[in-house]
């Protein structure tokens, strides 16, 4: 009988950056175990990558080169930008990789992370963190069932006006580069492929983008982080001939996903069978995002 991956020693992961992302999501998770351990921790601030590492009991690399001698895997906390061209050298140090979304900063740089991972024949997965709470995955198997004519959803927050997410690449960006994956992966997987979209409006501010998927059902999403409300609001109403399908946020917290995401991915570096929600994955939607943002 074959040993079960809770069977297995933990994943050494290394986790690239020091940020709120990392200091928030990526390093408890990774350091509760058991599926993983965290060994060490590289970020350009180095105080910063101290700080965060003496708290989970991980190491201190000097660089990513350090990092990659230490682990098995790679957790990316990092703006896309510096994300692509790290995970690309992680791919090729036979690493199996953690990724964030977007894959890259733009559609060429998520390409070649994507074929990165399949030259070298790494393992690698998103941290696409709804897709892994309980109730994501109650409502994908209900909506595989039905039969949608249309679908309205939503993701909105304030994050952009003021706090720590209000920096770098999110404010030049917007919601498209950022919240985009998270949504179009939803409608992708319940209403079935897109396979035309369009986008109006400032992703800076608020952008409505309407999709045509390749079932004749047709959705619409609304994104900003730049509206005050009370929390972040995320929901993807699903329509048809049946009864209505919902998904909301307000179920589906950040720490309910952790033990599923994180005993996913080690199950996959284990076995060396990816899940779905794996690099071409991340290609994909950035393939949805580069139609929006076309002129």
């Amino acid at each position: 009988m074959t040993a079960s991956p809770s069977a297995e020693p933990p994943v050494r992961v290394g986790l690239i950056g020091a940020g709120p992302w990392a200091r928030d999501m990526h390093a408890p998770m990774l350091a509760a175990g058991p599926e993983t351990t965290l060994t060490a921790v590289w970020a350009r601030r180095p105080e910063a990558a101290a700080l965060l590492a003496g708290a989970h009991g991980a190491a201190v690399a000097g660089s990513p080169e350090e990092l990659f001698d230490s682990c098995e895997a790679v957790a990316f906390a990092v703006p896309p930008a510096v994300q692509a061209p790290l995970a690309v050298r992680a791919a090729r140090a036979g690493k199996a990789l953690l990724l964030d979304k977007p894959l890259g900063a733009d559609l060429a740089s998520a390409r070649t992370v994507a074929e990165a991972v399949g030259t070298a024949g790494v393992v690698s997965q998103l941290v696409l963190t709804k897709r892994y709470h309980p109730a994501t995955r109650a409502f994908l198997a209900a909506a595989a069932a039905a039969e949608v004519t249309g679908a309205r959803s939503c993701y909105l927050h304030g994050a952009f006006l003021d706090g720590e997410m209000a920096t770098g690449w999110r404010l030049s960006e917007g919601a498209l580069l950022d919240l985009g994956p998270h949504l179009l992966d939803l409608l992708d997987a319940s209403v079935g492929p897109i396979a035309r979209l369009r986008a109006t409006g400032d992703p800076r501010r608020w952008v409505e983008l309407t999709c045509e998927h390749e079932n004749g059902a047709v959705s619409q999403a609304s994104l900003s982080g730049s509206v005050r409300l009370p929390r972040a609001r995320a929901r993807v109403e699903l329509l048809g001939a049946g009864e209505e399908l919902t998904w909301d946020s307000a179920g589906a917290g950040h720490r309910e996903s952790w033990p599923l995401l994180r005993s996913e991915f080690a199950a996959a570096v284990r076995t060396g069978v990816p899940s779905p929600l794996d690099a071409a994955r991340g290609l994909r939607l950035q393939e949805l995002i580069a139609m929006g943002t076309r002129d």
